[in-house]
């Protein structure tokens, strides 16, 4: 049935275009021919179409916007008349014997138009006279779209200071009072429409005996066969504020007219245009003034008459959006103060602040149903204010908190997502503000606000905080502050009751990873307070749990090693023990505390995390350039031993993976050839265990690499008590062994005798050994193992194997290169015969 009504709507606008334009088309005939009368005839049948009742203001508009173009053609014609000698006062008289009123006033709003721009009478007159005339016309959607034509027309020709039409008898006070009469007679109608009985557009339609019973029958009748399901006055009311709400730009135009008046200073905005605009009861009406008013005047003049606009508020209707007004006044408010900073004592003299905050509280006080996602955005909006106005005074912002805390205690744990997003945006401020989270953690009501978030909001909030760390660079260099952050990130550092089970396996790195750089951006320059860090670092990932832990720990053991070097190098500087003692930081206490900590990977577990940061404890290194740990102190040895033993016992009973064996005894081995605190007896021991492991791998050629691995074990450079050439050549003549049993395994499996690559690679073994000066490398070994080489390969049951080839070219190249190097190096490489 809707549906019918729209479509005769259609009709109706259709039809009205249609008698628009036909009058028209004889309208400009009259004006061709200089025809006055016939064109006043004409143009009056022509706007006789707007006299129409059955139009919604949508399709109203259309219809006047029509009549509004061929209008502006007469006005062009009106001027060509006076130009030519016509009198523009018997115009202005003639046009008012038009028969209907509507068309009358058109007419006479057009002329009047023209008889201002003549000056043949006071502009101040003409105006009063056509503002009063319009009131002729009290239908509200027909009255407002001509009194919208009457300020369009004449809102250049007001008499504002420095215009044409200023004088002696028109002032900018006259301009000021025809809009605002304008305005009051407009915003009558507007909410006059509210309170209608019913719409002409609608009390047309006719209903038939059956319609008129399905009007009264149940609602699921009349929602299936097409009727809406609201009835009589809430259909009615319903579709009144939204032809209100279309209408609202005719009003608040009037008020843009004012805010363009150059004579309108902040004393008559304050004495003579405030007071008229927002002495209305209407609740949408006074939504939507407050607002405009709040848009199109200056900061200046809101900031100065800011207890009047203030004042209104507690009297405006409790269906108003209230936190949409004050939100908005305080959002430009902010915007004029971040502008320049020569205008921030225009708020310190007015205080903005405190006006500001007792008219918040007095709003949330009185509006007991305001939903908490409406306190939290004006409390977010006043922060905002704060922040730009008193970027000093933390103790205010700290108040705006507080006011927000009292308000949420009494709600508990938050569920409503717009009220969430609010505070996130609220806490989110002092951050964007002062780019500092040290700032904010002055703020005591801070983490009170954030135990009001659910778990994923407070993720989402801990995530922020550490971006605005990592964006700044910012460092936090005390344990209360570091005790203060984490306290706030507890949802991304542990697992909080009532967690989703369920998590996004990406977004949990992520997190996690957020957590990891952070904790890289904790430093102070005292070595005592940085213990302390590290140990409230500590303490609040051990709580984390299996899943995190991994995460967490690498990067709190590498902050702890920065530390230990640190702490070695001032040590060397100041010729001090660099061990301290026991009431001292030292690289012990450190090391001691790291084992607590890796120690917990290994329950998690994570074996392989946990044997390679148990090797790094025992191996400070830095950019790749070893700073090793003075190798006479023997109170670090069993320290550095304690690490070794832990990675061991890791490798015998918790890594099973093959491929993760190998690359775990690598990493041993490689570690312990570059450490040097170990007594004769401790490097023995570990020594030896690695030695045995080489030889226990799954697979021969993993057992060949690891036993001539080895050997660098006893062969240390620059360490003259750490080169056993025996030993060393003890390790190659097993990979050797080793290396043939894989080619006889190879054989008996395959039917060939394998690649010759381990032996490439043990020749190159031997290479360095005796270039290295072990005197247990001969010639003659270096010579035989280069035969056996070239004879595997030219073996009819070798496969062809590009890698070893070009690995072995290689090799003979290089012994061809130091040969031609000439001097010793030349001498030494001379009897290998390639």
């Amino acid at each position: 049935m809707i549906a019918d009504g729209v479509e005769n709507e259609e009709k109706w606008l259709a039809a009205g275009i249609a008698g628009l334009q036909q009058n028209a088309f004889y309208m400009h005939r009259a004006l061709d021919s200089n025809n006055l009368r016939d064109a006043l005839k004409y143009s009056a049948q022509m706007l006789s179409e707007l006299r129409t009742s059955k139009l919604s203001p949508h399709k109203y508009y259309e219809l006047y916007m029509r009549a509004f173009d061929e209008l502006r053609k007469l006005e062009m014609f009106f001027k060509e008349e006076a130009r030519r000698g016509c009198s523009i006062i018997d115009l202005y008289e003639l046009v008012q014997h038009a028969g209907n009123i509507l068309p009358r006033l058109y007419l006479l709003c057009t002329v009047g138009s023209v008889y201002i721009k003549s000056k043949e009478a006071p502009a101040k007159d003409v105006l009063k006279d056509l503002v009063e005339m319009c009131r002729g016309i009290q239908h509200p959607v027909r009255g407002l779209f001509l009194r919208s034509y009457l300020s369009q027309v004449s809102r250049d020709k007001l008499p504002d200071i420095g215009s044409e039409y200023e004088g002696d008898a028109d002032t900018v006070v006259d301009a000021v009072e025809f809009v605002l009469q304008n305005f009051t007679e407009m915003n009558k109608l507007w909410v006059r429409m509210q309170h209608q009985v019913g719409h002409d557009f609608w009390s047309c339609r006719s209903y038939s005996a059956y319609e008129s019973f399905i009007l009264l029958a149940d609602h699921e009748l009349r929602l299936g066969i097409g009727l809406s399901g609201l009835q009589g006055p809430a259909r009615e009311k319903e579709k009144r504020e939204k032809e209100r709400s279309e209408l609202r730009d005719l009003v608040g135009k009037n008020l843009h007219v004012l805010s363009q008046i150059e004579g309108v200073d902040l004393d008559m905005y304050k004495d003579t245009v405030l007071p008229r605009v927002v002495n209305c009861k209407d609740e949408i009406a006074q939504f939507y003034l407050m607002d405009c008013i709040i848009q199109v005047f200056p900061d200046e003049y809101h900031l100065q008459t800011l207890e009047i606009l203030l004042g209104a508020c507690p009297q405006l209707q409790p269906s108003v959006d209230i936190k949409t007004v004050l939100s908005r006044l305080m959002e430009r408010l902010s915007n004029y103060a971040a502008s320049s900073a020569e205008v921030l004592p225009e708020f310190l003299q007015v205080e903005a602040f405190s006006k500001l905050n007792n008219a918040i509280g007095k709003v949330i006080e009185a509006q007991v149903d305001m939903p908490i996602f409406g306190a939290v955005t004006l409390y977010s909006s006043l922060l905002t204010f704060t922040l730009h106005v008193h970027p000093d005074r933390l103790d205010y912002a700290d108040q705006v908190l507080g006011a927000c805390v009292k308000k949420l205690s009494s709600k508990g744990k938050l569920d409503d997502s717009k009220a969430t997003k609010q505070i996130v945006a609220l806490l989110s401020a002092p951050l964007e503000k002062y780019n500092d989270i040290v700032t904010a953690l002055k703020l005591s009501n801070y983490p009170r606000v954030m135990e009001y978030l659910d778990i994923e909001t407070n993720k989402i909030m801990a995530t922020v905080i550490i971006q605005s760390i990592m964006k700044n660079n910012t460092h936090i260099s005390t344990a209360d502050k570091v005790e203060a952050l984490f306290e706030l990130m507890t949802g991304l550092i542990k697992d909080l009751d009532g967690a989703e089970e369920e998590v996004d396996e990406d977004d949990f790195k992520e997190e996690q990873n957020s957590v990891a750089r952070l904790i890289q951006m904790l430093y102070n320059d005292d070595q005592e307070e940085m213990f302390q860090i590290i140990c409230t670092v500590k303490k609040h990932i051990m709580t984390g749990g299996p899943k995190r832990l991994p995460f967490t720990v690498p990067p709190l053991v590498f902050l702890s090693l920065k530390l230990v070097r640190r702490l070695q190098g001032s040590s060397q500087d100041q010729e001090e023990n660099p061990f301290g003692d026991d009431s001292s930081t030292s690289p012990k206490k450190i090391f001691q505390l790291l084992n607590q900590t890796i120690e917990a990977l290994s329950i998690v577990p994570a074996p392989e995390l946990a044997l390679r940061l148990y090797l790094q404890c025992a191996e400070v290194h830095e950019l790749g350039t070893a700073v090793y740990l003075a190798a006479n102190d023997c109170d670090l040895e069993p320290v550095a031993y304690e690490f070794f033993t832990q990675a061991y016992i890791l490798y015998e009973e918790e890594v099973s993976d093959s491929k993760a064996q190998v690359t775990a005894l690598h990493l041993i081995i490689g570690t312990l050839q570059r450490m040097h605190v170990f007594g004769v007896e401790n490097r023995d021991t570990l020594t030896h265990k690695a030695t045995g492991y080489s030889a226990k791998l799954l697979k021969k050629p993993d057992q060949c690499r690891a036993v001539y691995g080895c050997a660098h074990l006893f062969w240390v450079d620059d360490q003259d008590n750490m080169k056993d050439g025996e030993r060393v050549l003890i390790c190659l003549k097993r990979a050797l062994r080793i290396a043939n049993a894989a080619q006889q395994m190879s054989n008996a499996a395959r039917g060939n005798t394998g690649s010759v690559l381990l032996f490439v690679e043990i020749l190159n073994k031997y290479l360095y050994f005796y270039e290295k000066g072990n005197p247990q490398i001969t010639v003659a070994a270096i010579q035989s193992l280069i035969e056996l080489i070239t004879t595997e390969m030219q073996s009819d049951n070798s496969p062809p194997d590009p890698a070893a080839d070009a690995f072995l070219a290689s090799t003979l190249r290089y012994l061809q290169f130091q040969k031609q190097k000439g001097g010793a190096i030349s001498e030494k490489y001379e009897a290998i015969k390639v």
